[in-house]
């Protein structure tokens, strides 16, 4: 195989060309933003015309508030959101999990769906209810319009994992919504908190409206706006290349995790009976080709998939799963070279 194929966009998609341009050109005109001399206050104006170029990019009338990326977005609002109970679904990522160590969870369906009967008895007036967009490992989209309407109803606050989705599904009518701008082409090191309300997030000083104290990255804003705004119609090639996996997968004796439940195109689950995901990465990394297990920040572990076990699945099961993520680059031959690669090793280690 020639040059390597790289199918692990879920866990950061390489900065676009666009916006590596824009951050090379914020360098050359770097200074503090919160400086009163004329320097600073032309890169202040620079940051929020990109402020506004991602929330009109996005279709975002609120707040936006630059963070480190969607784990700071997520960690603010856990702890400063002007709200009683923490309620998250037990199939977050491990960033809202950390962040509300102890909360109640919501509990999954064996498709990967949420449970929205478990979210109506755990509902409580005035609670902080985190449901993702989509899970970042099977690539279930979830129905936070649902969710939204009846968190509302409850009085409470409903905060929406974005990280997966921006850029590619519209955002949810939410309370709170968190970005990161590596998952959608731009640089790591930055993203963004939505707010609905200001009202409803306790401010702590400092800058971005009292929200995050510090300097702002501005070149990496600007590489972040760029991303925004690039072209995103790749995403539907990415539905038919998903399809041409999930049809040969299917026919080699694979399983498709979450084959009935709605997902996103970019996102893909299987699992390879009889073979660990661990011995399935490391034969095709051999081969030339990125894949990951389970979610990029606990893939370097060998926990099995909280994701996974809240559907149902068992321990052994859980640990025959890769993830198999689509970006802007991917193409039908790339998808051709991991299916011929994965049937072979299927069929090297069922006669083994």
């Amino acid at each position: 195989m020639g040059s390597r194929i790289y199918l692990d966009h879920a866990a950061t998609t390489p900065i676009l060309p666009e916006a590596a341009d824009a951050i090379r050109a914020a360098c050359d005109a770097w200074a503090n933003p919160a400086s009163a001399h004329a320097e600073g206050r032309a890169v202040r104006a620079a940051m929020e015309d990109a402020r506004a170029r991602i929330a009109a990019a996005l279709g975002w009338q609120g707040i936006l508030v630059f963070t480190s990326g969607a784990t700071e977005a997520i960690e603010i609002v856990m702890n400063r959101a002007k709200a009683g109970e923490r309620i998250v679904s037990s199939l977050e990522h491990p960033a809202v999990l950390r962040a509300a160590d102890g909360a109640r969870r919501i509990a999954a369906k064996a498709d990967g769906t949420l449970d929205l009967a478990d979210l109506e008895a755990a509902l409580v007036p005035g609670a902080l209810v985190a449901v993702q967009s989509v899970n970042n490992e099977t690539g279930v989209v979830h129905p936070v319009a649902e969710v939204a309407a009846r968190v509302s109803a409850a009085g409470g606050l409903f905060l929406c994992d974005c990280a997966q989705s921006a850029g590619k599904l519209p955002l949810p009518q939410a309370d709170f919504v968190s970005i990161a701008a590596h998952k959608l082409g731009g640089p790591p090191g930055t993203g963004a908190l939505l707010i609905r309300d200001p009202a409803t997030l306790e401010a702590v000083g400092g800058q971005e409206g009292g929200h995050r104290p510090g300097t702002a990255a501005v070149p990496m804003i600007m590489g972040f706006a760029a991303a925004a705004e690039a072209d995103h119609g790749w995403y539907e090639e990415s539905k038919r290349l998903r399809a041409r996996l999930d049809e040969g997968i299917a026919a080699s004796g694979g399983e498709i995790v979450a084959a009935e439940a709605p997902r996103i195109a970019t996102i893909a689950c299987y699992r390879m009976p009889g073979v660990p995901a661990a011995a399935q990465m490391v034969q095709l990394d051999l081969a030339g080709i990125a894949v990951s297990a389970g979610s990029a920040c606990s893939s370097g572990s060998l926990k099995t998939s909280h994701v996974l076990t809240a559907m149902g699945m068992s321990e052994e099961q859980s640990r025959e799963v890769i993830r198999v993520s689509f970006g802007p680059s991917t193409t039908a031959s790339e998808i051709d070279a991991l299916l011929a690669e994965w049937r072979a090793l299927y069929a090297r280690r069922r006669a083994a």
